[in-house]
């Protein structure tokens, strides 16, 4: 159930992030649950390796600046779902790294607000 949670939460940031960010382009409402979908993929299997060599190519200094090094990978995630996805179209890096922060406030929030629902 906690996944099904996270998934919607992640697509209505999506959906939300493209409703707000004019480089940042979605094909359809329905459309942000197949882009969360690969996004989250993504997240899974290749957000925890650029951790790894971002920490090593950094000598450490990414650990430190952990949220910073999250938002730059997620950056690189939404570009690479952007490749990957009809669904999705940035226009930039800039975009990207807009997207990603919008999208971790907005989820953050989303699970916080269902946190104090419970």
């Amino acid at each position: 159930m906690h996944l099904i949670v996270s998934w919607i939460i992640l697509a209505l940031s999506v959906w939300v992030t493209a409703a707000v960010l004019p480089g940042f382009h979605l094909k359809s409402f329905g459309s942000a649950f197949g882009v969360a979908a690969i996004f989250g993929i993504l997240n899974f299997f290749l957000g925890w390796l650029f951790f790894v060599v971002f920490a090593v190519g950094t000598l450490g200094i990414a650990l430190l600046l952990a949220f910073l090094t999250r938002w730059i990978i997620n950056a690189i995630l939404l570009k690479i779902t952007d490749a990957i996805s009809e669904a999705l179209k940035i226009d930039s890096f800039g975009w990207a790294l807009g997207g990603a922060l919008m999208m971790s406030v907005i989820g953050t929030l989303a699970q916080w607000l269902l946190g104090v629902a419970r």
